[in-house]
């Protein structure tokens, strides 16, 4: 029987299979889709089938790029997946090609102008073998990691601390003794209106591009009712010195946003708030913690080389993903290609 692709409109169907799935991120979640299409844009949600056997999903994001003129173009993205069950390249193969196939048509249908997948799959030396087979290009950026860093939570506290870098289990140790050092924990507004408070901070001392306290609010409040993503905020007697906002989804804690003030730096309020987010997770039995994004070395060049050294202190493992891929539909691609080559030689990233 051939390989069905059609659109799955029940939560449960769609969450279920992802518990089948252990390499995966929340970017394939149900309420990621629905904080999609509460910032207005356009999501579909497909199956992969064969025997009315489920074996494969995707969300599908339709994003804007550039404006030409009156017409405003844009791209089909398939963020974090699609996800499949099955790690053979054979089998990959066939559901990747099915799944092009209707995303062609669906491209031609909302006027896309190229076709993005980014795969949470683990890079091996025959990706670009099947990219190409596909008629597939290595994007010129990426949206969302494809190197990150995890954290096994499966262990005792004391554990992890051992395994955590010197400098770092003395910081977080000394952080438990100091005095007035709290934590705050919520999804209120006042709640973002801490984390906003040092984000903007944040974006001005690293120079970064911001997300919107509209695109913020909308994410929290499309994973609020499934109890699924917490800000927390470390406060040195009433001195607001670190936030971040966590996402807790199927057995994993993602920290997806963070922010920090460049005063009282002798207060090791970063390593409290990560300290307290650890323990959180294990109470919510998350067996992985994922810290996101890291650079590829650690290096003063790179923007994220501070990050980086940060995150590797508490221990765990890179993870390597295989790159966004791009199917090219009309020559606006290629112009979109350019001004996303140049903005990534500019970031440096």
């Amino acid at each position: 029987m051939a390989i069905i692709i059609r659109k799955i409109e029940n939560k449960e169907e769609w969450e279920n299979f992802l518990h089948l799935v252990p390499e995966k991120t929340f970017l394939q979640s149900w309420d990621w889709g629905e904080f999609q299409k509460s910032t207005g844009k356009k999501i579909w949600r497909l199956g992969i089938f064969k025997n009315n056997k489920l074996l494969g999903e995707g969300l599908i994001i339709k994003n804007p790029i550039i404006k030409l003129g009156q017409y405003q173009r844009n791209f089909l993205f398939c963020p974090h997946g699609p996800v499949v069950l099955d790690n053979d390249l054979n089998f990959r193969r066939i559901l990747l090609k099915a799944f092009l196939k209707k995303l062609n048509v669906l491209a031609k249908e909302e006027k896309a102008v190229f076709i993005r997948l980014a795969p949470f799959w683990p890079a091996t030396p025959n990706d670009q073998l099947l990219w190409r087979s596909l008629g597939l290009r290595t994007a010129p950026m990426f949206i969302h990691p494809e190197l990150t860093w995890e954290l096994n939570l499966q262990q005792s506290e004391e554990a992890l601390l051992q395994q955590m870098r010197k400098t770092t289990r003395y910081l977080i140790r000394k952080s438990l003794k100091w005095p007035g050092l709290e934590v705050k924990q919520g999804t209120s507004s006042e709640d973002l209106k801490f984390f906003w408070q040092l984000y903007q901070e944040t974006v001005t001392r690293h120079h970064f591009i911001p997300f919107s306290k509209h695109y913020l609010e909308k994410e929290i409040s499309s994973f609020r009712n499934s109890q699924e993503i917490s800000i927390f905020s470390a406060f040195e007697r009433k001195k607001l010195l670190a936030s971040a906002i966590v996402i807790f989804w199927q057995g994993i804690a993602f920290y997806h946003h963070g922010a920090s003030s460049s005063q009282n730096t002798k207060i090791p309020a970063a390593y409290f708030l990560q300290w307290k987010i650890i323990q959180e997770a294990q109470k919510r039995n998350c067996q992985l913690y994922n810290f996101w994004g890291i650079a590829p070395s650690i290096s003063s060049h790179h923007p994220w080389g501070g990050l980086t050294l940060f995150k590797q202190g508490f221990g765990g493992q890179a993870k390597l993903y295989v790159k966004t891929q791009d199917r090219p539909l009309s020559w606006y691609y290629w112009l979109n290609w350019l001004i996303e080559k140049t903005r990534r030689m500019l970031r440096k990233v």
